[in-house]
């Protein structure tokens, strides 16, 4: 029996073990290097994380600078400049009219925690207390902290950790908003913010038009607060530079982490409009959030150098025309029967699967096909009886090939043996 290595992984079972080939030890570009000697394309730009490109110079000469200038600084009570710096360069990159103050968090579950806890003082501090409800979507992932592990709305053991959902509601996205709309005639005058993801994570399902636009309108009818997680969607991901700049009014609080550093360093971000900043600042209220490596300089100056590379690739036109090549990629996939759906949006698609009874596929079935396919050399993302490709923003013609050819053959292969089981029964 093999013995399982100190290093807990996660989202894996506890007796996990790891042959050389599938444990990494160094990444360049778009590749990752395993201990085996084998390389593998990631199409998935590390979780997200890493669109500009594993070891990007600009990012990792901007971090060694500020570690050997100023190794550590806090925000706890006192401000630094490096973080003063990069607050400012995301205030102008999301638009100064949508967003007025930023608040620095450590990942993007501890950042959905502080907006709910951000969303509850807002109204508890006007005399509103009992609106203390946040509203998110069914199939949602914000996190595992213990307020965004009970806002995410797929299973994910919430009852085992006993995570108190008590004062947090689901709703549909599919429905074009007439859940979500009667659940507001019911306890409207409780929530306090409703949470959405433009396109869910789990499963690269967007936000219909008409569902943005009926909670824009539920918006001003009940008064809630609409914060927005793009965690995942930010910096370019769908082709514009936030998913939510094609709203027709922002969201109240815009949550940023994954892209923000370009993996350089945990990081996330909360972007908070007018509404909230300027009722805390007439109020003089004192949120209260810390997190210890929060905004630190090494942090902040990742964070300026992704926006001056994000610009310098031009990334709105870039991630476009890598996106038409994506779509046209998994349109392929789907007309040849490989995949029974494409979902998306950008440079981040689903490719669904089925069984060969149109059933879905297990979460153990899925895990199957994104081993198969790396075995042929790519890197994709598990989702729910899907696969999920985010390409970082440099991917080559060639490149995005690899992807093609290696999803064939690992749900090829996965086939043949799932074939080859029932022959045997």
């Amino acid at each position: 029996m093999s013995v399982p290595h100190a290093l807990w992984t996660s989202m894996l079972p506890a007796d996990a073990t790891f042959t050389q080939e599938r444990v990494a030890v160094r990444a360049a570009g778009n590749r990752i290097e395993f201990a085996d000697g084998s390389t593998r394309l990631s199409a998935t730009s590390g979780l997200w994380n890493v669109p500009l490109g594993f070891g990007n110079r600009a990012v990792a000469d901007a971090v060694s600078r500020a570690t050997h200038d100023a190794s550590y600084l806090t925000l706890f009570r006192a401000p630094h400049r490096y973080a003063e710096v990069a607050a400012e360069a995301l205030i102008e990159l999301a638009d100064p009219s949508r967003y007025s103050r930023v608040i620095f968090c450590t990942s993007g579950g501890a950042a959905n925690d502080s907006a709910m806890k951000l969303a509850r003082q807002y109204w508890a501090q006007q005399g509103a207390a009992s609106r203390s409800l946040v509203v998110g979507l069914k199939g949602s992932y914000h996190g595992t902290m213990y307020g965004s592990h009970a806002l995410s709305g797929d299973d994910l053991l919430q009852s085992v950790y006993s995570v108190d959902r008590r004062s947090v509601r689901h709703v549909s996205h599919s429905d074009d908003g007439e859940e979500m709309e009667a659940l507001l005639k019911r306890e409207g005058f409780r929530v306090a913010s409703v949470v959405v993801e433009p396109v869910l994570g789990s499963g690269a399902h967007p936000l219909s038009d008409a569902f943005i636009s009926r909670i824009l309108d539920l918006r001003e009818e009940y008064g809630f607060l609409i914060v927005a997680d793009e965690v995942a969607t930010g910096f370019g991901r769908t082709g514009t530079m936030f998913a939510t700049d094609e709203w027709a009014a922002p969201p109240d609080v815009l949550v940023l982490s994954k892209a923000l550093t370009n993996g350089a360093t945990g990081a996330a971000a909360l972007l908070v409009g007018a509404r909230v900043a300027s009722e805390f600042v007439r109020g003089g209220w004192t949120f209260v959030h810390g997190e210890t490596q929060a905004g630190t300089p090494a942090c902040a100056a990742a964070i300026v150098a992704v926006i001056e590379e994000l610009r310098r690739i031009d990334v709105a036109s870039t991630t476009r025309a890598l996106a038409a090549d994506l779509w046209h990629l998994a349109t392929r996939l789907k007309s040849d029967g490989v995949v029974a759906e494409v979902t998306g949006r950008g440079c981040f698609v689903g490719l669904t699967l089925r069984n060969q009874d149109a059933s879905q596929l297990t979460g153990a079935e899925v895990l199957r096909v994104v081993a198969a396919i790396a075995e042929h050399g790519v890197l994709v993302q598990p989702g729910p009886s899907a696969i999920e490709l985010m390409p970082a923003y440099g991917f080559s013609t060639t490149e995005l090939l690899e992807i093609d050819s290696a999803v064939r053959a690992g749900v090829a292969q996965v086939q043949a043996q799932v074939q080859e089981r029932q022959r045997e029964l």
